[in-house]
C-alpha cells in the first residue's frame, strides 16, 4: 500500500491480518515435546484470524504445521505433518505462558508438550494453572440391573 501523505508508512496487507492477541504473536518459537525425555522444537508459526499455520524442525526431522486456534479461550489443535513421514495431532490451551497440551500419534503413542515465543522470560519453569471443579458427592441408593461386584459364595 502506498500513500501520498509525508511520513506515511508502507504496509504490507498481510501483516494487517496477523493475530493482535499477545498470546498468539507470529515468529519464531520454541519449546518441546515429551517421549521418553524432553525433545527441542524449533518452530516458525503464523496466527492469522484462528488459523494457526507453521514449519519447524526437531529430533524426527522437519516438519509443517497446520490447525486452529482460539482468542475467546486460548483452545488450540494442529496437525503436525513431518516431511515424508507420520503426521502428529496436537491439542492445548494457552493461557499467556505458551501453549501447553498432548500429543498422539493414532492412538499408540502419546506425550505432552511446550511451546512458547522464543524471548519469554523463564518459559521453561512456567507450570500450567489449570482449574476444575470438585467432584460432587452423591447421596443415596445408587440403582443398577446388574450386581456392582461379583458375588462371593463362602463355604
Amino acid at each position: 500500500m502506498t500513500s501520498s501523505t509525508p511520513g506515511s508508512e508502507f504496509v504490507r496487507p498481510d501483516l494487517e491480518t496477523l493475530e493482535t492477541d499477545p498470546r498468539f504473536p507470529s515468529g519464531a518459537w520454541t519449546g518441546y515435546f515429551v517421549q521418553a525425555g524432553k525433545h527441542a522444537m524449533d518452530l516458525q508459526l503464523t496466527f492469522r484470524q484462528g488459523v494457526l499455520t507453521g514449519e519447524g524442525r526437531d529430533r524426527v526431522g522437519r516438519f509443517v504445521m497446520k490447525g486452529k486456534y482460539s482468542t475467546l479461550d486460548g483452545k488450540c489443535h494442529w496437525t503436525k505433518r513431518y516431511l515424508g513421514q507420520h503426521d502428529v495431532f496436537y491439542q492445548g490451551y494457552n493461557e499467556g505462558k505458551g501453549i501447553w497440551g498432548t500429543w498422539e500419534i493414532q492412538s499408540w503413542w502419546r506425550g505432552g508438550f511446550h511451546i512458547w515465543p522464543e524471548g519469554m522470560a523463564n518459559a521453561e519453569e512456567l507450570r500450567l494453572e489449570e482449574e476444575a471443579e470438585p467432584p460432587q458427592v452423591i447421596h443415596g441408593d445408587l440403582e443398577t440391573s446388574e450386581p456392582l461386584a461379583p458375588s462371593l459364595t463362602l463355604p
